[in-house]
């Protein structure tokens, strides 16, 4: 009987030639252990085996490293770290190379820590706006996901720390996260939920993959061996280790064989004991044990081969990054010439998010910063005018709420411009739960109509981790979507409204002018442990479009201080298959600016649902003032395919491909066209393929062409020759099975003359 106690004394330690430990120099009860966390952050050690335990730890915005108490909610205080702008804003930069830096710093925090894991990024799809965790995640476009959150797996893997790439897959709500069954058919799923992932993981290679708590089609993720074997390692080449999220196992002696290597936290050897017990009577081949053994074998190796890390931390370095990037990540929504303000401009700074910023999401993710910069205090450094301050209303609730605005409003009527900060409480969105709504607080929304009232020219300021409608976008010359921008974003915030940053920041996810509009809504948060993703591909911008919905501010929009122009754009095929666009993009402004060109695809003739336009490319150009530059985006031939439920694999459908370049979704600005041949996809014809199948065979179709032409006297696809009524025939017929037509008046052959014909047709494949 095997010892299942891994402090138990076991055998002499080990001497393996090479100094490499593999699963098989191990006791099944070692093995065992090694594929279970010791603690809350911490792996089992091997002491006889020399290997050693390694820490794992919260990101991925910033190093959540506990000190003392451990838990996954934030609740417990951790070692101070850098609080970079978490996804939502630097998404909105739409720059990978800038994810890359923060990645970079993210892993050198990490190593000073000692901290071989940290766990991020997380790219799951905002399906819907109230998604509570939506703050963590960067977009509802798969392409935009998989190149950010590739960059910042590259930066911080480059520092010889681990990324974790969560939460794998399709983990689009808090509700009842840890049991709901995402219901997804295969296009979606593929296209829209996995695609991102996809990318990630052939791109960067991140050490690990976290498995997430839900559901997927009605299998825990933990032990679905579709998705962790078959799909992440056997088709997309992943190399490294999925690890669980904390308490996502519902069966490991399930999830072991499935693909799932290590459990976390720890289950106090529990789920040990029966893995041993398994392999024991024969239920669990220890092969499978061996495998997950050894993948965490490897992740040990790579943590312990990081290079020395020169301390201490740089603090300032750190921070006036994460002030760049979350000067980077604000998106001017709107701006009538209020912005930039003048230096002696006399402002009035209203709302209390100005003096307590709102700069992260609440659970996990929750850091402790370094240092923490207001809005007041930047905006009363950077300016040489006067500056009033007025809370407004508490970010509590407390107070008295007609004392507040009054005082407010009169602040407000005595200066030129009022800044009003407003935005969403902790309380209102977090890990955990989902939003009910979109809408600011009521408070927030009656100051507004108030401050408004006694200055017109008032600039709108946002704090907010999941988008929120603007039912007064109409009624203010300026609106600066400020998210959640970590630490910094006071500063970063404050050079923005004063032009020391002109803003660049683009919508990774679509605002809709009600929630009613976003193609979830009927489908979330489901019910009975399942919830239905009704709408298909058509999630985001891809829905508006396809509907002709109106929206607030679509996919892609920005507004910057300076204007930009396209030029004719121009599209040709590389010797790999992929689509090389360029165009010539000019500032045509007086400041230096940045421009997010956005290449966005479409294909009229397709046989299968798509929508209007995809996303396919992006690029972050900086340009001065008056500066041309040609513009290279590829869009890979991979990105342009689909996932084919007939023959489940993905397909290139060849014809005429729009090619749409512009500063948003909705603001195309040149446009270009190529031809792409498409795969050949050979299905076996049946007797219950339509006739339309049967004629597209290229041996037999024309047969079928001629016997139809003979019994009905037209052929089936010669439409711009029939009248009405044999057109409608025509189409009757083109669906009609071919196994139920022998029988039929004017049909000329029968049963086993069709049969031969199928049999003719398959032996040409």
């Amino acid at each position: 009987m095997a010892d299942t106690d891994p402090a138990a004394p076991l055998a002499a330690p080990l001497a393996a030639p090479d100094g490499t430990v593999r699963a098989k120099d191990l006791t099944l009860a070692e093995k065992a252990s090694l594929t279970s966390g010791a603690d809350f952050w911490t792996t089992k050690p091997v002491e006889r085996a020399g290997i050693p335990s390694i820490m794992m730890t919260d990101g991925p915005h910033g190093l959540r490293k506990q000190a003392g108490a451990t838990d996954h909610l934030g609740l417990s205080e951790s070692v101070p770290a850098t609080c970079f702008p978490p996804a939502v804003g630097l998404a909105s930069t739409f720059d990978p190379e800038l994810a890359r830096r923060v990645g970079e710093a993210l892993g050198t925090e990490s190593a000073i820590e000692d901290v071989a894991v940290i766990l991020g990024p997380g790219i799951n799809i905002k399906r819907s706006p109230l998604c509570g965790r939506n703050f963590e995640y960067f977009s509802e476009d798969p392409i935009v996901s998989g190149v950010l959150g590739a960059g910042l797996v590259r930066g911080i893997q480059s520092k010889g720390v681990g990324s974790s790439l969560k939460h794998f897959a399709a983990n689009n709500q808090e509700h009842d996260r840890m049991r709901v069954s995402s219901d997804i058919d295969p296009r979606p799923l593929r296209e829209i939920y996995l695609r991102g992932f996809q990318h990630v993981v052939e791109d960067a290679q991140p050490w690990t993959v976290m498995c997430s708590y839900n559901r997927v089609n009605g299998v825990y993720a933990s032990q679905d061996p579709w998705l962790l074997t078959e799909v992440l390692r056997e088709e997309w080449g992943f190399e490294g280790l999925v690890v669980s999220d904390w308490g996502a196992v519902e069966n490991r002696v399930e999830g072991l064989p499935a693909g799932l290597d290590l459990e976390m936290p720890s289950s106090g050897g529990r789920t040990d004991a029966q893995l041993v017990a398994a392999v024991e009577d024969g239920s669990l081949e220890e092969r499978a044990v061996d495998v997950a053994a050894d993948r965490m074998l490897d992740l040990v190796r790579k943590a312990q081969a990081r290079p020395a890390v020169d301390g201490p931390l740089d603090v300032d370095a750190h921070h006036a990054l994460a002030r760049e990037a979350a000067g980077r990540s604000i998106v001017l929504l709107k701006n009538d010439g209020v912005l930039p303000l003048a230096r002696q401009v006399r402002v009035a700074v209203i709302g209390a998010f100005a003096e307590q910023p709102r700069y992260q999401g609440a659970g996990s993710s929750l850091i402790n910063p370094t240092r923490l910069d207001t809005a007041l205090e930047e905006i009363r450094a950077l300016s040489s005018g006067q500056v009033s301050y007025s809370a407004g209303f508490t970010v509590d609730g407390s107070g008295d709420t007609a004392a507040l605005r009054e005082e407010a409003v009169t602040a407000a009527g005595a200066a030129q411009v009022a800044l009003l900060f407003l935005g969403l409480p902790a309380a209102q969105e977090s890990e955990g739960f989902d939003r009910e709504h979109i809408d600011l607080p009521a408070v927030q929304l009656e100051l507004l109509d108030a401050v408004v009232a006694a200055n017109p020219n008032t600039v709108v300021v946002l704090s907010n981790g999941g988008v929120v409608a603007l039912p007064f976008r109409d009624r203010v010359p300026a609106i600066v979507e400020g998210w959640l921008l970590g630490q910094a974003g006071g500063g970063a915030t404050a050079d923005v409204l004063y032009g020391v940053v002109n803003p660049s920041g683009k919508l990774t996810e679509t605002i809709p002018l009600r929630l009613e509009d976003n193609p979830s809504y009927g489908n979330f948060p489901g019910e009975f442990g399942h919830v239905r993703y009704g709408e298909g591909l058509l999630v985001g911008y891809r829905w508006y479009d396809a509907k002709g919905l109106e929206v607030a501010y679509p996919f892609g929009h920005g507004l910057s201080y300076t204007t930009f122009s396209y030029g004719e754009a121009t599209a040709s095929l590389n010797d790999r298959g992929d689509v090389v666009v360029t165009v010539p993009v000019t500032n045509t402004g007086e400041v230096a600016g940045r421009e997010i060109v956005q290449v966005y695809t479409s294909l009229a003739s397709s046989a299968v649902q798509r929508a209007p336009r995809e996303l396919k490319a992006f690029a972050s150009v900086a340009l001065e003032a008056g500066e041309v530059k040609t513009v290279e985006l590829t869009v890979h031939r991979a990105d342009l395919t689909y996932w084919d439920v007939r023959v489940d694999r993905w397909v290139l459908e060849g014809g005429d491909y729009t090619i749409e370049v512009g500063a948003s979704s909705r603001d195309l600005r040149a446009t270009a066209t190529v031809t792409l041949d498409g795969d050949a996809v050979n299905l076996p014809l049946t007797m219950e393929s339509s006739v339309a199948d049967l004629m597209a065979h290229p041996v037999v179709g024309p047969m079928v062409q001629q016997a139809m032409a003979d019994g009905f006297g037209f052929s089936l696809d010669d439409a711009a020759t029939v009248n009405p009524n044999e057109e409608g025939l025509r189409k009757m017929m083109a669906a009609f099975p071919i196994g139920r037509l022998a029988g039929f008046p004017g049909v000329p052959v029968n049963h086993e003359q069709i049969q031969a014909l199928v049999a003719m047709a398959n032996a040409q494949q």
